[in-house]
């Protein structure tokens, strides 16, 4: 046995995404420039290695269980070229699990830009720089442009899940498996598959998937440890029976559990009309619609994971947070918010951006971090 094996340990004791807090929180989209934000206002995260490591710390000493940037490869134009600019995210992880102690480093990974040998190796290679907190968050690849760099088309929406099938099934291979193995997929053929030293995480590291589609929710339920999904509805009942139906799948599926989890932005005023005002401003009237309707237009188009209808209707908290759960007023109030997505809705987790990203982070470390721990949230 090498000193390598030897450090493998179950990841319910190594990775914080199975403690047993009530609701588990993240950050979204730290890795890219404006952050979550589609907006011209002065003070969005201009992306910088110091201003994304600060986020990152400041998320470390509020024990948030997740980091999960965003995999992007070009912008979507307008004014701001949202999220053009940016940290790819194996690369970025690796840093900032070196940097951090304490919460979950994700990669989001698309699966056509990336080979499973490759893949595999660089998320083995950051579970032991992070003691076992790596999460691999699987995507499938909906944004043409990005594909087409690449060389690549972009393939049928169920032929890409396909495609993940035969991807993450190779990785989970060579993370747990001793022997050479071959492999003859339709995707992928591979000769004397070998990795070491494997994850530190047992069985393996731990693997998300934003699956909306019919297709992509079977691919999560069968393949993912944790589901991401968007909050579509404003019938609170309904966005429950959405979230049963992730679990209830993965039993079926494989007889096992599955955490599932979403996103906000928050906005936080002392008064809930003073953060109306701030929604107005950064949102309404200084939002990048173009860049806006761009994304919900190629979104729209190949991921299948808001009907039509409701992309439109959802533009708008594109903008205010790439179409997360708005959480808007007082600190009472947005408790309140993630309580009842905690207990109403019940997702077992919620990733949070915010407008300025830092400045907003810092006030609600101070302001409402507290008020979530005597709610018994944390």
């Amino acid at each position: 046995m090498t000193p390598a094996d030897r450090m493998r340990e179950d990841r319910q004791r190594t990775n914080p995404l199975f403690n047993d807090r009530k609701l588990k929180l993240g950050t979204f989209c730290s890795n890219l420039d404006y952050g979550c934000a589609i907006s011209t206002i002065p003070g969005t995260l201009r992306i910088s290695w110091p201003n994304t490591l600060a986020l990152a710390k400041l998320a470390d000493e509020m024990s948030f269980e997740a980091l999960v940037p965003v995999g992007r490869w070009r912008g979507f134009g307008g004014k701001t070229n949202f999220n053009g600019a940016g940290f790819e995210s194996y690369t970025w992880a690796a840093g900032i699990g070196a940097l951090t102690r304490n919460s979950a480093v994700f990669a989001t990974s698309h699966v056509p830009t990336v080979h499973p040998i490759m893949a595999a190796k660089q998320g083995a290679t950051i579970d032991h720089i992070t003691g076992g907190r790596f999460v691999l968050n699987l995507v499938t690849g909906w944004n043409k442009p990005e594909i087409e760099m690449f060389g690549n088309d972009l393939a049928e929406h169920d032929t890409r899940y396909e495609m993940a099938e035969e991807w993450i099934s190779i990785i989970r291979r060579l993370w747990t498996e001793q022997e050479e193995f071959d492999f003859d997929g339709r995707f992928y053929r591979i000769r004397r598959g070998y990795l070491q030293p494997k994850p530190i995480q047992l069985p393996n590291p731990v693997i998300m998937n934003a699956g909306g589609s019919p297709r992509g929710r079977r691919f999560a339920a069968q393949f993912a440890d944790v589901a991401f999904t968007a909050v579509d509805s404003h019938d609170i009942s309904q966005v429950r029976a959405q979230v049963d139906a992730y679990r209830k799948a993965a039993f079926e599926a494989h007889g096992g559990s599955i955490q599932v989890w979403t996103n906000a932005y928050i906005v936080q005023g002392e008064t809930e009309r003073e953060a109306q005002d701030f929604v107005r401003y950064y949102v309404d009237e200084n939002g990048d619609w173009e860049a806006a309707s761009n994304l919900v237009e190629s979104m729209g188009l190949n991921a299948m994971t808001f009907p039509p209808g409701a992309l439109q209707e959802l533009k708008r908290h594109f903008v205010g947070g790439w179409a997360g759960f708005p959480l808007i007023g007082t600190r009472e109030q947005i408790v309140d918010g993630l309580s009842m997505l905690a207990n109403e809705a019940g997702f077992d987790g919620v990733l949070l951006s915010w407008a300025r990203y830092e400045e907003h982070m810092r006030e609600f470390q101070d302001t409402t971090l507290p008020l979530l721990v005597q709610a018994g949230l944390r």
